[in-house]
């Protein structure tokens, strides 16, 4: 079954009509210039609620950073939030990633690749993390573009890693032929399910949600 992870979450109404929707998977943005962007001591209240909320069914809680200094300062937030995971976003090395993952310890870590015209599917192995996202790129933005990228190449990409997230502009139309498609672990929606930056809409979460099951 592949997985759903809806991120940009932003407070605990849009978080349980995530859950309720049937996401596996909840983001919580800690990248300051993003409009999604949660402090953490927000971020850790609407996850200490949702903990009473889901009836056993296990949600993942996944923090997404950009370019953070250390491995430590990453840590740092994932503590205060009481997160689950990590999502790196940014330009973060090989090294950053090992490094992080040590600290970490059992909780999973995602490295995002974005993917350009130089975008090459082995890219995936490069990591030592526990998954690969790929989204589109842009220039100004990390996530939540809608920009769809080449399903072709994630296709690829997901033969070199047994769990390969997929991004970037998936909505309940062109999911279920994307997971046709690429076949991929888990898929990634933001932009599309919501009708403001950091706020969802409940229906569209429902629909992705249905899509995906159905896919």
């Amino acid at each position: 079954m592949t997985l759903v992870k809806i991120c940009g979450i932003t407070n605990l109404d849009d978080a349980r009509a995530a859950v309720a929707a049937g996401a596996d998977l909840l983001g919580f943005n800690f990248y300051r210039p993003s409009p999604r962007f949660i402090e953490p001591s927000k971020a850790r209240k609407i996850i200490e609620s949702l903990s009473t909320e889901t009836n056993g069914r296990p949600v993942a809680t996944i923090g997404v950073f950009v370019n953070e200094a250390t491995p430590e300062s990453v840590m740092q937030i994932v503590e205060q939030s009481g997160l689950g995971g990590v999502q790196l976003h940014g330009d973060e090395s090989d090294e950053f990633c090992h490094g992080l993952k040590l600290l970490l310890k059992d909780r999973l870590l995602i490295k995002v690749i974005r993917v350009t015209d130089r975008f090459a599917p082995v890219e995936v192995q490069r990591y030592a993390v526990d998954a690969i996202m790929l989204d589109a790129f842009h220039g100004d933005l990390r996530g939540g573009t809608g920009q769809v990228i080449d399903w072709t190449i994630a296709r690829a990409a997901s033969d070199l890693t047994p769990r390969l997230f997929l991004a970037g502009g998936l909505s309940a139309e062109n999911v279920g032929q994307a997971i046709a498609e690429v076949r991929p672990y888990a898929v990634d929606a933001c932009s599309s399910l919501e009708f403001s930056p950091g706020q969802k809409d409940a229906d569209k979460m429902n629909a992705f949600v249905q899509a995906v099951r159905n896919g």
